[in-house]
């Protein structure tokens, strides 16, 4: 017998909130739903890409700026995703427009991943230069990057982090190396170089600026003016919190301990230091923002706004400050993250929650290139544009996910994820198969249910299809 699901009225009250920051957003932006304009998209459009760290889907409504001015004003996907959810493989995506097992990306580090193992001759940032656009990186690059004295190609501005701390933090500028103090916090000083970014550029140059905080990521540390300001945020309790039943789930997740009193506070606490954080972003979101319209260039600017990967706070047992091995798991609060776009001049029927289709950080280089009126070379996701013009566009029924390691924690995997079903197949042989549609949360584990068979195995072959090659330390089992 399948687990009871008591997720209907948790469900209903998210939708609900959901509903109401889109039309409380519009409401503030004082605009109203648009159709599409008939004439062609304006050319060479300004790029803003803003990416944070380890910001969940549902950490938005604590941002007042950004729910205004982007989600009021843009697109947001419900199903706004990452195939493999762990800081620098999803960079190494968006940079380079191509899956792990393409780039070669699986971790953070070691001999699967991080900085060094990362091919940088061409990325979205050498594509858009090659354009005529002036590029600029401010805040995080890959992980693994500590040597300021080299600044990869593509980027005529660089301020990367060469430390990744809130206070007493260095950075790449220009190749040189900076450090910052104990009052120096970060988020400000990464803010005031984007904006200084926009304000100096050329007028008559494009420009593509790619602006990474490291907030939210743990341990969480607001601005002193922040500190304890959302100590009253209610606690996060969906029905996958602190999961009571997981005999059905593999076997890392069924050597987890339901969590003690202490563990909760503990991840309460992380939670509100995230949102605190969030309130700084959200200043400087706005700040950019300004800067963009006060120099002429907003009306023509795209501007995509995501998070690099989600992670679990309690869900399934799961979850810890800035836990990497914790974050790589194939469940919806990994994989899914905010996925906002905004273009005015693309007149798109705005603003709108796109609850449908599923995008993806693979995507961004494709719709950064195809804006720019070039290509991504060896691009494997899909260019949003037509999509975010027209939602009857035929878009796909699923992506890839992926992970690889050296069996630490999380064995490696490869999944498919569907708009109604998700499917993983571990390295170990284990397997998860779970109707979204009917249970959100992924309470129960329905691969070894006889009346799911049918679901099971078209997965299973789409698995085989998607995931090639596989990546290290898997092999199939089914």
């Amino acid at each position: 017998m399948r687990k009871g699901r008591e997720w209907g009225s948790y469900r209903a009250g998210v939708g609900a909130a959901v509903a109401c920051v889109l039309l409380c957003a519009a409401a503030v932006a004082g605009i109203t739903p648009r159709p599409r304009a008939a004439d062609a998209l304006p050319a060479k459009p300004n790029i803003l890409m803003i990416l944070t760290d380890d910001q969940r889907f549902d950490e938005l409504d604590r941002m007042p700026i950004l729910n205004s001015e982007l989600i009021g004003r843009g697109v947001t996907f419900r199903n706004g995703l990452v195939s493999d959810p762990l800081c620098c493989p999803s960079r190494a995506t968006i940079l380079s427009g191509t899956y792990s097992h393409t780039n070669g990306i699986y971790t953070n580090v070691n001999t699967t991943g991080g900085f060094g193992h990362f091919h940088d001759a061409t990325t979205i940032a050498t594509v858009l230069r090659t354009a005529g656009y002036r590029t600029g990186l401010v805040g995080k690059y890959l992980n693994g990057y500590v040597d300021p004295g080299y600044v990869p190609p593509g980027w005529d501005r660089w301020f990367a982090l060469t430390s990744l701390h809130y206070f007493n933090f260095s950075v790449s500028d220009q190749g040189q190396s900076v450090q910052y103090g104990s009052t120096d916090y970060q988020t400000d000083v990464l803010g005031q170089q984007a904006v200084g970014f926009v304000r100096t550029a050329p007028l008559n140059q494009p420009i593509f600026l790619y602006w990474a905080p490291y907030a939210p990521h743990g341990p969480a540390k607001p601005a002193a003016k922040y500190r304890g300001v959302l100590s009253g945020i209610p606690p996060l309790r969906p029905p996958s919190y602190n999961e009571a039943d997981v005999s059905d789930k593999p076997g890392y997740i069924q050597a987890l301990p339901l969590w003690t009193q202490k563990q909760m506070k503990t991840e309460d606490r992380f939670r509100q230091h995230q949102y605190e954080c969030l309130l700084s972003v959200d200043d400087w979101v706005g700040a950019i923002l300004q800067a963009l319209t006060d120099t002429g260039r907003m009306q023509n600017t795209l501007v995509v706004f995501m998070g690099d990967n989600g992670h679990p706070i309690g869900e399934h047992r799961l979850g810890g400050p800035g836990n990497a091995k914790e974050k790589e798991s194939p469940y919806e609060e990994s994989l899914k993250v905010p996925f906002i776009v905004r273009w005015d001049g693309a007149a798109w029927a705005v603003p709108r929650i796109d609850g449908d289709h599923i995008v993806a950080n693979v995507d961004l280089a494709q719709t950064f290139a195809e804006a720019a009126g070039t290509a991504m070379p060896g691009g494997e996701g899909l260019s949003l544009l037509p999509l975010l013009a027209d939602p009857s566009t035929v878009w796909r029924s699923d992506i890839l996910i992926e992970h690889g390691v050296d069996q630490r924690y999380i064995p490696s995997y490869c999944g498919v994820r569907g708009t109604e079903w998700i499917y993983v197949q571990y390295a170990t042989g284990e397997e998860e198969l779970y109707d979204l549609a009917s249970d959100p949360f992924q309470l129960q584990n329905v691969a070894g249910d006889p009346n799911d068979l049918n679901e099971l195995t078209q997965m299973r072959q789409r698995d085989h299809e998607l995931c090639n090659p596989v990546p290290p330390g898997f092999v199939w089992h089914e």
